[in-house]
């Protein structure tokens, strides 16, 4: 994250009308100076979570929706690009290779709107993408606010396995960068369940650089707290983690991540 140059992979599907992954990548890049950004646009299919027969008229893209959905708005921008086509049926594992041959310091993958608040629906092909990258994965919400001027992080510091408290590492110097780089507050938010093990606010401060008056500690589940916290502090963006999975990953459903990220309308930047 030292560089001058930030390398941003962004994920179109071709399937879908509305690009939003691009457009906040080129919105969040003005914040930027534009020649310090690189893009490269990976455009491919999720097979799992798109209608993949013949009938499907968004499956037919011609010159014209290239030239209109990326080559303009992205060189109306004046920014730096590339573009890489995919018809891998292995959708995240292209993804994944492809940004590690760009070196990619973030990756932007759209997400469908909800249409049901008591269920999300994430292919598991994308939960594989943000337990397995090696960069953070940038969640672009259709209705998101496009700002950069609040970001939350949430935190778990009352774990005590050292693969916690490094993700809770990563998960602050990921949020700090971001604060920093288009200059917004950072707020920090940590819930817990067990009156025993309350978090310690002190270690809090010391551990994060976070001011006391912008460190948020309250008791409840996990997603309804982050929820809560961002609404009140009006965060534009939420920055947590998942622990990357080694192997086959058993289970993904109904994990502490996925109630998070169901629960907020915001831009999430998932760290593993």
């Amino acid at each position: 994250m030292s560089s001058s140059i930030t390398k941003v992979f962004v994920v179109v599907d071709p399937s879908i009308d509305k690009q939003v992954a691009l457009e906040r990548a080129i919105i969040t890049s003005h914040y930027r100076d534009k020649d310090a950004v690189q893009i490269q646009v990976f455009v491919g299919v999720d097979s799992e979570s798109a209608n993949m027969r013949a009938n499907n008229d968004n499956l037919h893209r011609d010159q014209n929706w290239y030239i209109e959905t990326i080559k303009e708005p992205l060189e109306a921008a004046g920014l730096s690009y590339s573009v890489s086509f995919s018809w891998s049926l292995e959708w995240q594992e292209s993804i994944l290779q492809e940004a590690k041959h760009f070196g990619a310091e973030t990756i932007y993958l759209p997400v469908q709107k909800k249409t049901n608040k008591r269920r999300f629906t994430f292919s598991e092909n994308k939960w594989d993408l943000l337990k397995t990258a090696n960069c953070p994965v940038v969640l672009v919400r259709p209705d998101a606010k496009t700002e950069r001027k609040v970001v939350l992080a949430a935190v778990n510091f009352q774990a005590e396995d050292e693969d916690h408290k490094a993700l809770n590492a990563r998960i602050i110097e990921r949020a700090k960068w971001i604060a920093e780089s288009y200059g917004a507050n950072l707020h920090l938010v940590n819930g817990y369940r067990d009156s025993m093990k309350y978090p310690d606010r002190g270690n809090l401060v010391k551990k994060s650089g976070v001011a006391s008056d912008k460190i948020h500690v309250l008791q409840g589940y996990t997603d309804e707290v982050v929820a809560e916290v961002a609404t009140k502090v009006n965060a534009d963006v939420v920055v947590m983690g998942t622990l990357g999975q080694t192997g086959k990953v058993k289970t993904r459903r109904g994990n502490t991540a996925e109630r998070v990220i169901a629960n907020l309308d915001v831009d999430t930047i998932v760290v593993n």
